[in-house]
């Protein structure tokens, strides 16, 4: 008797948790199972998305090819009449924070119509054959609102390749691709259908999604220059008092490779700044301090130094904005701090090219490794050995060194060829070969790639120290000044620069040169 009463009580407990699931799905409705297999895309009526291209910087040319799908959604009878079919599918594609989403709601408002908006990982679920009636669900809601747009973000996290080896196989993932595909050749020609999506991983995607009447238009979402940068600032600027000491554009010169996501944090942090300084306007100096803490981190007060750490510290730092100007690299040393930061930053050199730079030379990436080995080389000139604040320093020179030996051809013994372990796929490729596989090296060459980096990095070294030996007393200039300031900045930094490239032996700048 007491195993029946026992046996009763679970039946009863798991009733219970399947009557509570089914009301989670189902929206309160016991009996609704199948709305696993309903669509959760949130939806904007016409109207109700006030972005448009004015709240958008930056992505100019990506604005620009937007425009025709906007004339497309309110006039499609001027495309009807010639014959022209609209692209189904557009791709917005680039890292992290550029705006693709931002973009794509702007498109929706720019064209006064409804907007569907998804994430690719809403789509899968546990069970086989949801993902797919969730899409069937989308492009029918879709139909019968038409003109409309569907907005699916981070759309790689449903349309990953099916032959990217190792991936492994999800057999309900593949099924809803399958039908995404299905949807996406189903629409006939004047559906006002528009299919939008957005991704940083465009070499995982399945080229079946990047084929002609799918995806169609690939529309590159990048980083912005200086110019974007100026106006995306005045984008996030406009609800923000602003102080009369704000540069703008000086802002923009001192954020290189910002994208519009981290703009828009500077913009929020500055704010916090001066609110937290019981200030009514966001002053330069909220800014700079701003920055600081976006780049470097948040500084650590209860963090004492010793004295010999400080001087070490001091001449490291200093060591990094010395070797690398001196050894001819372009870029402008803007601040060199102390001050500790971050997890385990005890001071940091910060530096800002002179002009945006799509191109590196061989020799401005050889100026890029003595900066960067700088700092080692001060404290081997001024204290005799090494410490463990070069680490960081070394594991970028070496991948700056294996960069310029693999990827850059600019190696003598490996040779004018590219042997990157990793060829990624960009939107190019048309049957997905060649995404992720590695290229075979032999041991011959592998031992030769590995003497060739030691070798770059070394020389670096060599001529870190050496700048630094022949610079002496501006390095001890600089550094005395650092130590009794914490900070140095602006025009007395740059005139403490400018003093020691004069000062510069006549042979060294006429081998610079």
């Amino acid at each position: 008797m007491p195993w029946a009463l026992y046996l009763a009580l679970f039946a009863g407990v798991l009733y219970l948790v399947w009557r509570s699931s089914m009301r989670r799905a189902g929206g309160g409705s016991a009996a609704s199972v199948f709305a696993f297999g309903r669509s959760r895309a949130r939806v904007l009526e016409q109207g109700e998305s006030r972005t448009t291209f004015e709240d958008v910087a930056g992505v100019e040319e990506a604005k620009e090819e937007l425009v025709e799908i906007i004339d497309f959604l309110k006039r499609p009878e001027k495309y009807h009449k010639l014959g022209a079919k609209i692209p189904r599918g557009v791709l917005l594609v680039g890292p992290p924070g550029t705006g693709k989403t931002l973009l794509a709601r702007a498109v929706a408002g720019e064209a006064e119509v409804p907007f569907m908006s998804i994430s690719g990982s809403e789509f899968v679920e546990m069970l086989v054959g949801v993902g797919a009636a969730r899409v069937r669900d989308l492009f029918q809601q879709a139909t019968q609102t038409a003109p409309c747009i569907i907005f699916i973000d981070e759309l790689d996290a449903l349309g990953r390749s099916r032959t990217v080896p190792g991936a492994g196989s999800n057999e309900e993932r593949e099924q809803t691709l399958n039908q995404m595909l299905v949807e996406m050749d189903g629409f006939s020609p004047h559906e006002a259908v528009i299919v939008m999506a957005a991704t940083n991983r465009p070499e995982i995607l399945d080229p079946a999604l990047l084929r002609p009447g799918r995806f169609d238009r690939q529309i590159l979402v990048d980083v912005p220059d200086r110019k974007g940068r100026r106006a995306i600032l005045d984008v996030h600027a406009r609800g923000v008092p602003m102080g009369t000491d704000v540069d703008l554009d000086s802002l923009a010169a001192r954020t290189p490779g910002f994208a519009g996501a981290d703009l828009a944090n500077l913009v929020n942090e500055a704010a916090l700044l001066s609110a937290r300084r019981d200030q009514d306007e966001v002053d330069q100096r909220a800014f700079s301090d701003a920055i600081d803490r976006v780049v470097a981190g948040l500084e650590k007060k209860n963090r004492i130094l010793s004295d010999d750490e400080r001087m070490r510290v001091a001449y490291h730092e200093v060591g990094h904005a010395l070797a690398g100007t001196l050894a001819g690299g372009d870029d402008h040393v803007h601040k060199i701090s102390i001050v500790p930061r971050g997890m385990s930053a005890l001071g940091f050199t910060m530096q800002m090219p002179a002009q945006e730079r799509y191109l590196m030379t061989k020799k401005t990436l050889a100026a890029t490794l003595v900066g960067l080995l700088g700092g080692r080389a001060a404290e081997e000139v001024v204290f005799g050995d090494p410490s463990t604040g070069a680490q960081n320093d070394l594991q970028k020179a070496t991948d700056l060194a294996r960069a310029m030996v693999v990827e850059y051809g600019m190696s003598d013994a490996v040779g004018p060829v590219s042997v990157s372990r990793q060829r990624p796929l960009f939107l190019t490729g048309k049957d997905g070969s060649g995404v992720g596989l590695p290229r075979e090296v032999g041991e011959d060459l592998a031992d030769t790639i590995d003497r060739e980096v030691r070798r770059l990095v070394e020389e670096a070294l060599y001529r870190a120290r050496e700048l630094l030996e022949q610079n002496r007393e501006s390095l001890e200039v600089i550094s005395l000044k650092l130590l009794e300031r914490e900070v140095l900045e602006g025009e007395e930094l740059e005139r403490l620069i400018q003093r020691a490239k004069a000062a510069q032996p006549v042979s060294e700048k006429a081998s610079d040169a």
